[in-house]
């Protein structure tokens, strides 16, 4: 695979406890979305988004990419997958605010792949997806995979 390279932008104006920004896709122009302090803490973040969100969706797009090909490998693609990642940040003692785990939750189908197979596909995916070695790097990931119908089920 060539390196790969992408950039993103925040635009932001005003204080950091009242201002507002713009998280705008660089390289895609896929998606700019606004974001604020508020919208990292808040239990309604009012439609803004947050740089755990953002990584939530960078993780989940990152591990059902590796998860589709690790299917594909073994002789099972995919009909339909669906995974979810939750983000967790945290206060550490002594450190300050943290990212203290990434919890994936996945689910799909793959026409002649059984229970064990998906669970063997998911563990080869967390495994190779860049994006669950970085969280690793200092938090905890978990997968539950679960397959829908399939060879046995």
């Amino acid at each position: 695979m060539p390196r790969i390279v992408r950039a993103a932008n925040v635009v932001w104006e005003g204080t950091t406890a009242r201002g507002s920004g713009v998280v705008t896709a660089v390289s895609s122009g896929a998606f700019s979305l606004p974001t604020t302090i508020a919208s990292r803490t808040a239990s309604d973040p009012g439609g803004k988004t947050s740089p755990e969100e953002l990584l939530a969706a960078a993780h989940a797009a990152c591990f059902v990419a590796s998860l589709g090909s690790e299917l594909a490998r073994a002789d099972t693609p995919p009909e339909r997958l669906d995974v979810r990642c939750t983000i967790t940040m945290d206060e550490v003692e002594g450190v300050g605010h943290r990212i203290v785990s990434s919890a994936i939750a996945a689910s799909g189908s793959a026409p002649g792949c059984d229970a064990a197979g998906f669970a063997q596909a998911a563990e080869a995916a967390d495994a190779g997806c860049p994006f669950s070695a970085l969280i690793r790097a200092s938090a905890t990931v978990t997968v539950d995979a679960n397959l829908e119908g399939g060879a046995d089920g």
